[in-house]
This record gives structure tokens, sequence and C-alpha cells, in this order.
């Protein structure tokens, strides 16, 4: 956190992404809802997929391009999976009737997968990983991302997304293991962040077209982010492009549209949902208490020089929910500022 920070309540967030979802025409509920998960993103601090995209929402919503009265509905429904419709409606709803659907089938099947097409842009993918936890079960989220940034190994057409996976594990005592990754070195929204704040990208994130390294955020679009692990991260994007976008019959490759570019085009972004139920495998708190001995015994680790402790996936997000739920959410004073300007627009009571 900077000297340039503002501090926000939740509340006070919350309240204001609601109202501004109510002007542009979202019902009471569905306003509600998105702004609570969207906050919950800030609150986690995932500051690249919380309030900081409600301009960019706004901007679609306003253009026609996503529809404020969808009908989410099931096309395919059988024992222990589902296919939901989101009939363009805003993403956070898309996947949270898809998680909700994959929770119930879970708790009769064991397991549950649940895909979505024709959604948006749906926040972290940790915010629907996470959601089975309340039930004693083990979430698994991946999606399509919403913008292409990433070329195949060797190539230089962008016709990759960051493609998130997320995989969130119970614990007795301890947080929940929560492993929130996108399949390249960042997320472009991490860039998109470093762009506002006037800050530069380490090397590493994305090079250009050349294969230099690119550091200034501004120039994003003159290059291309970098895969983990080279091939293999690649590789990761492709297949979990597949399983969540063509499987579902939502767009990947070529016919992802760029909602950061476009605000009228159909997105038709595809997600899928696995729900766990640990009670189909073991008791599940004897699984939380085995969890907790995967704390210890990651904590215990020898550390190599210059490591202060091992950290486990999952563990600074609990930290950083726990210091914002006791002292605000960190805003910096650009993004306030447009935040400002959107709320002149809407004509609803600025933050």
């Amino acid at each position: 956190m900077t000297n340039n920070n503002e501090f926000i309540s939740y509340d006070e967030l919350q309240q204001f992404i609601k109202s501004s979802f109510e002007a542009v025409g979202l019902s009471s509920n569905h306003a509600d809802k998105t702004a609570r998960l969207m906050a919950r993103a800030d609150l986690m601090g995932q500051d690249g997929h919380g309030v900081f995209r409600l301009p960019q929402y706004i901007k679609r919503i306003r253009a026609g391009g996503l529809n404020v009265t969808p009908n989410i509905h099931c096309v395919e429904d059988r024992t222990a999976m589902a296919l939901v419709d989101g009939d363009n409606g805003m993403g956070h709803l898309v996947m949270s009737h898809a998680t909700e659907l994959a929770v119930q089938k879970a708790a009769k099947t064991g397991i549950a997968w649940v895909g979505a097409r024709h959604s948006n842009h749906a926040g972290p993918a940790s915010l629907y990983a996470m959601m089975p936890l309340e039930h004693d079960m083990i979430g698994i989220y991946v999606a399509v991302g919403s913008a292409n940034h990433l070329p195949p190994w060797g190539g230089t057409d962008m016709l990759l997304s960051t493609n998130p996976i997320a995989v969130a594990v119970p614990s007795a005592t301890n947080p929940p293991i929560v492993l929130d990754m996108a399949t390249t070195v960042a997320a472009y929204g991490k860039v998109k962040t470093a762009a506002q704040r006037g800050e530069m990208m380490p090397e590493g994130w994305m090079i250009d077209r050349n294969g230099q390294p690119l550091t200034d955020p501004r120039k994003a679009a003159d290059g291309f982010l970098l895969p983990i692990g080279g091939a293999k991260g690649y590789g990761l994007s492709l297949v979990f492009g597949i399983l969540a976008g063509t499987l579902n019959g939502a767009h990947f490759g070529q016919d992802v549209v760029d909602f950061n570019a476009d605000s009228t085009t159909t997105t038709n972004t595809g997600h899928f949902i696995i729900a766990l139920d640990i009670a189909a495998f073991t008791d599940p708190e004897r699984f939380k208490t085995g969890i907790d001995e995967v704390w210890r015994q990651m904590k215990s680790s020898e550390l190599l020089p210059g490591y202060e402790a091992v950290r486990l996936p999952g563990e600074r997000l609990a930290q950083v929910t726990k210091t914002r739920e006791e002292n605000g959410i960190p805003m910096t004073k650009s993004l306030r500022s447009a935040l400002a300007e959107l709320a002149k627009q809407l004509d609803v009571n600025p933050l």
C-alpha cells in the first residue's frame, strides 16, 4: 500500500457498484449479487478484477454489448453435469448460478461438472473455486480469458488468452489452499492496473514482436504475454480453452472478442466449474485435518538462502482479506477519480 491510496469499506464499495449497475438497468437482485462478488474480489486483493473493471462493464452495457435482463438457463442437465447458457448476462451472475448448481449436484453424486457459454468476464477465478468450500467441497474453475494476448508457442498471432485455473481446498484450522493462476506469467489485469498506476512491468511478463522484453504497460498492444513454463504454459492455455470454450459451444481462439476494445460484440465467454464432495471420498473432518498436516510439512521445510518462509497458495489471499476487512480496501487516486467520473455520468452517489 502506498501513501497515494485511500481506503474504502467493503459495504461502501458494494453499495456504489450496486447503484451503478441499477442505473444502467440491472434488477436490484442482480445488481446486488454482482456487486457483492466484485467487492469481494477487491477485499481478497484481486485488484485487477474488482471495481477496477466497473467502467468497462458499464461501457459494454450502455453500448448494448451485454444483456441486463438475461434468462440464465440450462440447455443440458444430467445427473452429474449441466451446461448453462448465460444469455449474454453478467459473467458473475452466470458463474454463481453454475457454481450453485454444481454444488447441488455434487451433494447427490459426489462430483459435478457444470459448463457455461454465452457468458462474460466474471472476475477472479478464485471467487468461484472457493464457493464449494462452504459445503466441505473442493472447487475447480477454468475460464477462457476475455481477450487474446498470447500466441501459440513459436508463433506471433495472438490466438490464446490467459485462460486461468483456480483450485480451492479446505483445511481444518488453516486458511484454505487456493491456487489461482493464469497460464501466462502475469494476468492481463495486472498489466492494466500497472498502466493506470503509472508503474512499469518487470521483465518476463511481456515481450514485443521482436522477442525483446516489454516493460511499459502503456505499450502492451505492441507485444504479447509470455506463458508460464514456456511451451508447457501454452499447452495448458490451449487445453483449458478447449474444455471451457470449444466443449461448451463458447468462443475460443480467433473467435474470442477483446472486451476491452470492443463494447458491442457478444463475447460468448466460456467457463466450467467442478465441485468435489469430500464426503464421497473420505470423512471431511479427517481430510481437512490432513490438509493441516500438509500445511505443517510445507511450512517446516528447510529454507533456501534469501527466503524468510515457505508460503502456500491462498496464504497471502487470507492475509490480505483479513487486513482489508479491518482497515478497508485501498484505492489509488487515479482509480477513485475514474469512479467519480463514472458516478457523475450515471448520476449516482460517488464513493
